[in-house]
């Protein structure tokens, strides 16, 4: 694979550097279980005392499908963008239309990180240095009215979007420096900003903290005729609130797989691939098994329940006193919080960004994207990033990103993991340094309709219009496409591109597989559609 690598015509000059090791890429994706603290809050007070399952489902089923993703990222050593671009080429052989949503979706379920980390880190520092009912946290200045999309859904400025605005720009200024230095830096933040999720998971496990009958009656909520949050039952309504928890929690457990965005960074892409998606994926095992099960034993249902732990914004306080911290050093545990939060941020815009910018160099999204600057980093994909989570900032309801960023999310995963056995038809002779169990690749394509039966039972409760609200989002990418690929390039792939999707060198090759694509697409339509049904039973 080290001489697949080599072959590969590659203009040194102004592109990504091999600078990474699987040690550097693991420090990168470190900010991963950060994003525990974006969803942790509103999948506690929606699933209740079966929060925890949830969690830990959820984690092992990401560890399950990236398997795929380690294989067919092991076939394009050359490539930057991540699992999604690797995806895409498998798909691109059948249909040119189908082949950039497995990039666009992975991109916008990606890239909110930026929006929603800075508007929780403002939050927590916000609500750290004045009260709650403040000037300084009250006051808004309204631009527009979204309600007619979901009520009370406005673009406003206040002070959670200017402090946000500030730490965005303090992620981008290191990003530009290109990933050895974000690597390094992130190495530093790692230890500091991670140690409080440690702490936070292991001390109340240590001191008693963590109490049984905060876990009975182990059922998930629903709610009574007033709308009061009650316990509920294991009925057809529990599933379907069970099904929304998961389609949550995947935003933050599967996002280890961005490990692989860095392929065409690494210095040995044979061996370095594998590495960092696997250690990665072990490191968010723990975190994501340990932190929700002490967050749940310690507060109990009435705590989680609180609408500031619903939006996010009372987490770092409510976990800070789960290790008895008060006074100064309740303040040191937020301001680390806030830490982690940035390292994940970080993370997100690594990624995304490297998303894009493969994105324009294969001919899916438009060429101005295709630039690096003389440090390796992808800025005018960065300035993209910046600019879209900065009107993502004025919106006022960042659980609403979450969840409609997430349908885009669902859809990149059921691509993706389809792709893994399309390119073991499709490309049966290539080199694969890593090549999965033939029962793990079938658990992956399993898990691909699992995860569409979360998407359609579950995107609607968290509001009314958000998997419509996705799926509108998802499909933006088809006039950004013909653009590119139509006006841009008058109909023809980059030659790059074309030697990946006609296996190599074997022009014009046939695809393998037929129509099984057509009918695992079709498949997974139905499934959306029968489920999204079944959840208004």
């Amino acid at each position: 694979m080290t001489e697949i690598a080599l072959s590969v015509p590659a203009k040194e000059d102004h592109r990504l550097i091999r600078s990474l090791t699987w040690v550097d890429a693991f420090w990168v994706t470190s900010g991963v279980p950060a994003l525990v603290l974006f969803t942790i809050g509103p999948i506690a007070a929606t699933a209740g005392n079966a929060s925890v399952a949830v969690w830990t489902a959820s984690i092992v089923i990401g560890f399950i499908q990236a398997f795929t993703y380690g294989e067919i990222a092991s076939l394009f050593p050359h490539k930057s963008g991540g699992a999604s671009v690797y995806g895409a080429i498998a798909w691109v052989r059948y249909s040119k239309l189908l082949a950039p949503i497995s990039v666009w979706c992975n991109w916008f379920a990606w890239s909110p990180v930026l929006a929603i980390g800075v508007s929780l880190g403002a939050g927590y520092i916000l609500g750290l240095l004045f009260p709650a009912d403040s000037v300084v946290n009250t006051w808004q200045l309204t631009l527009v009215d979204l309600g007619w999309l979901r009520t009370g859904l406005t673009l406003r400025i206040n002070s959670t979007f200017l402090l946000g605005a500030v730490l965005m720009l303090v992620v981008f200024a290191i990003q530009h420096r290109g990933i050895l230095s974000t690597a390094r830096l992130q190495k530093v933040f790692a230890v500091s900003s991670l140690l409080p999720l440690i702490l936070i998971g292991v001390v109340p496990l240590i001191t008693g903290d963590v109490l049984s009958s905060n876990f009975t009656p182990f059922v998930p909520l629903t709610h009574d005729v007033a709308g009061n949050a009650v316990n509920g039952t294991w009925n057809w309504q529990g599933v379907v609130v069970i099904a929304g928890s998961m389609l949550m929690a995947a935003w933050s457990t599967y996002g280890f797989e961005t490990a692989v965005c860095y392929t065409r960074e690494f210095k040995n892409p044979a061996t370095d691939t594998f590495k960092a998606l696997l250690y990665s994926g072990l490191f968010c095992l723990a975190i994501f098994t340990v932190v929700p099960l002490a967050f749940q034993g310690t507060l109990g249902l009435e705590a989680m329940l609180q609408p500031d732990i619903y939006s996010g914004m009372g987490v770092a306080k409510a976990m800070a006193g789960m290790v008895h911290a008060g006074g100064v050093m309740l303040n040191v545990i937020v301001v680390m919080l806030v830490c982690t939060l940035l390292l994940s941020i970080m993370t997100a815009m690594a990624g995304s960004s490297r998303t894009l910018y493969q994105g324009a160099v294969d001919g899916w999204l438009p060429r101005y994207l295709d630039h690096v600057n003389e440090h390796g980093a992808p800025t005018r994909a960065m300035w993209t990033d910046l600019g879209f989570n900065l009107i993502l900032l004025l919106l006022s309801d960042i659980v609403f990103i979450l969840a409609a960023s997430n349908v885009g999310y669902i859809i990149f995963i059921f691509m993706n993991l389809n792709a893994g056995w399309i390119h073991r038809i499709d490309r049966k002779n290539w080199a694969r340094p890593f090549r999965a169990p033939n029962w793990l690749l079938g658990a992956g394509t399993f898990l691909a309709y699992v995860n569409l039966v979360f998407l359609g039972m579950g995107a609607d409760i968290w509001g009314g219009g958000t998997l419509l609200t996705g799926l509108f989002f998802a499909a933006m990418i088809l006039p950004v496409f013909v653009f590119r690929h139509y006006i841009q390039d008058k109909g023809h792939f980059p030659d790059s591109m074309k030697e990946d999707m006609h296996l190599g060198h074997e022009e014009g090759a046939k695809t393998k597989a037929g129509i099984l694509p057509f009918v695992a697409l079709g498949a997974g339509c139905l499934v959306v559609a029968v489920s999204h049904w079944l959840a208004t039973i």
